[in-house]
């Protein structure tokens, strides 16, 4: 008995040296418990820091038209962000503010022309197509005298001189077995403008881009024809090639994920983005119901005919004295 209660006092002795030693044992499980957590957190910022270093960011300066919805779909629905590359859009009312913030460096590739590639590399800038895009421009009349393209003899134009809207008119003419010197033509650069002159019968036609077309027929206009029907593209996506050299792998995934864009419109509803749609080419909401939605097809190289064309054109109109060719404005990039 005696031996029990010595054993109780010892053990009441030691307690408190036990229990510190259970504390520092537990404390070390803490530490390392803290360890391991801060650890994992330094983990994930060191892969997310990956991450954001291994995703490469392209600037596109594009016009609010319906070439450019593609690719802010592709934004849009993180299908950029899927393949690695992030696409920083920035839109301009105009290809003169388009073509200013390009010259400063503010964006590398652009929505462009064949016209304005033959300009680019007129003065001195190696700018190269990496594709076509997916635009297009009508020409519509309001004089009930004019039901064809031969019907414009005699007639007044208006358009945007030495501009792709030129070139598309040149070429509606020469299929119609007419001339540029055939027709009179009104240079007027505001689109908006070309709409009301065109309303109000200050002319007999105009070629006109969406949404304008559009609002165009719903104010009586007539379409006598457009590029698509023409079977004329002059619309395309440039960059220079110091910028095709740096950042090649990140153009191509940028058309992974605009071919990723083209497939979601085609199998979603046209509901699900018609309002992206009204945003950003600028559709009045009251015509909503009437937009039609383009069948975008993926992203493709432009056609060399179709460049050599404009290009020999552009010639002719003294905008372009370099012996260029379509081989030396196409770039591989992409499309081989």
């Amino acid at each position: 008995m005696k031996n029990t209660r010595q054993t109780k006092r010892i053990f009441r002795g030691k307690r408190p040296v036990i229990w510190m030693m259970l504390t520092a044992a537990f404390g070390v499980a803490l530490a390392g418990c803290g360890n391991a957590a801060e650890s994992d957190t330094t983990a994930a910022a060191h892969t997310e820091t990956e991450n954001a270093a291994a995703t490469e960011t392209i600037t596109l300066g594009l016009l609010p038209s319906i070439d450019a919805i593609p690719f802010i779909v592709a934004h849009e629905q993180g299908f950029d962000a899927e393949q690695g590359v992030n696409l920083d859009i920035q839109t301009f009312k105009s290809a003169k503010d388009r073509d200013v913030a390009f010259q400063a460096g503010k964006v590398e590739g652009l929505s462009a022309d064949l016209v304005a590639i033959s300009i680019y590399n007129e003065a001195g800038q190696d700018v190269k197509i990496t594709s076509t895009t997916f635009g297009e421009f009508d020409l519509l009349t309001g004089n009930p005298d004019v039901k064809s393209v031969e019907d414009l003899k005699g007639k007044t134009v208006i358009l945007s001189k030495n501009t792709s809207t030129q070139y598309t008119m040149a070429m509606m003419l020469k299929q119609a077995g007419l001339t540029e010197d055939d027709i009179t033509v009104t240079e007027v650069p505001q689109i908006p403008t070309r709409l009301e002159l065109l309303k109000n019968n200050k002319a007999d036609a105009a070629v006109l881009p969406q949404p304008f077309v559009t609002m165009g027929k719903e104010a009586g206009l007539n379409i006598l024809g457009s590029t698509h029907t023409a079977e004329i593209n002059p619309f395309v996506l440039a960059f220079p090639q110091s910028v095709i050299d740096e950042k090649a792998d990140a153009i191509r995934d940028m058309y992974t994920a605009y071919d990723q864009a083209v497939e979601y419109m085609k199998t979603h509803d046209q509901s699900e983005y018609i309002d992206l749609i009204i945003k950003e080419v600028g559709y009045p909401e009251t015509l909503k119901d009437q937009i039609d939605v383009p069948d975008y097809v993926p992203a493709n190289q432009a056609d060399p005919a179709q460049v050599d064309s404009a290009l020999d054109w552009a010639r002719e109109k003294g905008l372009l004295n370099k012996d260029l060719h379509a081989a030396d404005v196409i770039s591989d990039v992409q499309f081989k």
